[in-house]
């Protein structure tokens, strides 16, 4: 780069390359700037986003070039200081928008492998002390300590232990894994190699879905690039062929090993015989992710950010109708109310906002009259709703929360295993019900039926596919069953009609 080219600063990362940031970058450098490809700082709405000299251009296009290069062109003013950033307690994305992704200078000069050099100084049941002393709870959603989780696994008596990383991201409106691998792919890595230090590890797995090309390919390039560093610990990356119910952990275990994708039974539990029999660590990427900053800087400072016992910070993603949509981290305890309507900015489409749904295809719809629920592991229990991948999906007015409801049995149905009755067979059943229901057929009857159905799913499925279908079906029915009762209106003027 010579003195006289301007600096531009795209992502590459699949948001932003699905926005043209590809022929952008091309335009750019035809004009004589020198570009250099970064992580995306999550704010969605705006890209393709353009930085210069710390300066913004949103949704930026060829055509803006002249103007951007001579600084006539309308910005969006310091990038770091825009209000979607300055509210935010980045610690898992504390690099987001600032360094190239698969630059080792850059992710040394920001902070990088301080975390493992601490670690590595430290006896393992000192380093798995100060994960318990975190707080830091599973991101994947089940929300189990991660400090008990490795413990489990470091007393375990083996020739060989595993580290496996679970990202399998397959929520609906979920994105942030893929930011950590595309954005950060050290970051995840190095969290590993905590992890197989802490536990006596010396091998790690990353499972990543096969919808995620950009992902796999920056975490392969990676693995290569430090494999030194991170040594005697090895990386290991693992396509999977994308079936949502290998996000389960022991589906995912199945087929790392070349197995069917589908469930086993529990006990035993993976920490005591997991990945090829042996004890593993099975943590989603968030989780792994959140630990080189507890190493760096300590449990007790990760602890003091969020409530309760909902520890640290959590990567909120907002998507579906929304204005804003994009990557907002923030520690704990913010409501749902500030996240949709003032981070978010309400729906995209200007209409009144109806419903979000929180944690995937298989969590709860929970509507406008709850949004002062705090965004915390225990308050969204009380309100039976999982926070899981923190995925924030928001509904306008017009959406019908039956078929919303019918859509929860059917993708259950879809991407069952099979291995469990009240799965394979209940959401099946279920949506058979509810297109009697849809039709306005004994609506009362089948109503009854669905709610004995989905206690059956919930408490007799083996794992969380089948257990949390109800969620969504329940929760549609309980805040939105004007919804359903009018079918029964409707089909009894159909009858009428009829005769």
């Amino acid at each position: 780069m010579s003195a006289e080219q301007p600096l531009i600063r795209i992502a590459d990362d699949a948001a932003a390359l699905a926005c043209g940031a590809d022929t952008l970058a091309r335009a750019f450098e035809q004009a004589g700037a020198h570009v250099e490809r970064v992580s995306s700082w999550g704010l969605h709405w705006l890209e393709p986003l353009v930085e210069r000299d710390g300066i913004g251009y949103a949704k930026a296009a060829p055509a803006d070039i002249p103007a951007i290069l001579d600084g006539s062109a309308p910005s969006i003013g310091r990038i770091e200081e825009h209000p979607f950033l300055a509210r935010q307690q980045r610690l898992t994305f504390a690099r987001a928008g600032k360094t190239r992704p698969l630059s080792l200078d850059d992710y040394a000069a920001a902070g990088g492998w301080e975390g493992l050099t601490k670690a590595r100084a430290m006896r393992p049941e000192a380093v798995i002390d100060q994960m318990k002393l975190s707080g830091l709870r599973g991101r994947g959603g089940a929300g189990f300590p991660a400090g008990i989780k490795w413990d489990t696994v470091r007393l375990a008596k083996a020739d060989r232990k595993y580290i496996v990383c679970n990202a399998d991201e397959g929520d609906s409106g979920t994105f942030a894994d893929r930011m950590v691998m595309e954005g950060d792919p050290y970051m995840l890595i190095e969290g590993m190699a905590i992890a197989g230090h802490a536990v006596g590890a010396s091998k790690g797995y990353v499972y990543i879905r096969s919808e995620y090309p950009h992902a796999i390919a920056k975490m392969r390039a990676a693995a290569e690039r430090c494999a030194a560093i991170i040594a005697p610990f090895e990386i290991e990356i693992r396509a999977g062929a994308g079936a949502y119910v290998c996000g389960e952990e022991t589906s995912l275990l199945n087929s790392l090993e070349g197995r069917r994708g589908e469930v086993r039974a529990k006990p035993p539990l993976p920490a005591l015989k997991g990945l090829f029999g042996k004890p593993t660590v099975i943590n989603n990427v968030l989780t792994l992710a959140a630990v080189p900053w507890i190493i760096a800087h300590g449990g007790e400072a990760y602890a003091a950010y969020g409530m309760g016992r909902s520890h640290g910070t959590m990567p909120i993603q907002l998507a579906g109708n929304v204005k804003h949509g994009g990557l907002f981290e923030v520690a704990f305890g913010i409501t749902l109310g500030e996240l949709v309507n003032e981070i978010g900015g309400g729906t995209a489409s200007g209409r009144p906002v109806r419903a979000v749904q929180v944690g995937g295809p298989l969590g709860a719809y929970i509507p406008v009259e709850q949004f002062d629920m705090a965004f915390d592991y225990e308050s969204f229990a009380h309100a039976d709703a999982l926070i899981g991948h923190a995925g924030i999906t928001v509904f306008d007015d017009r959406v019908d929360m039956a078929q919303m409801a019918r859509f929860a049995l059917e993708f259950c149905a879809e991407e069952s295993c099979g291995k469990c009755t009240p799965c394979r067979l209940g959401s099946t059943r279920g949506v058979e019900v509810m297109d009697e229901i849809l039709a306005g057929r004994d609506v009362e009857t089948n109503m009854l039926l669905i709610e004995d159905l989905s206690d059956t799913m919930k408490y007799g499925s083996l794992c969380a596919l089948g257990g949390f279908t109800p969620y969504p079906v329940m929760s549609a029915i309980r805040h939105f069953r004007g919804d359903f009762d009018s079918r029964s209106v409707s089909g009894e003027k159909a009858m009428e009609v009829a005769e």
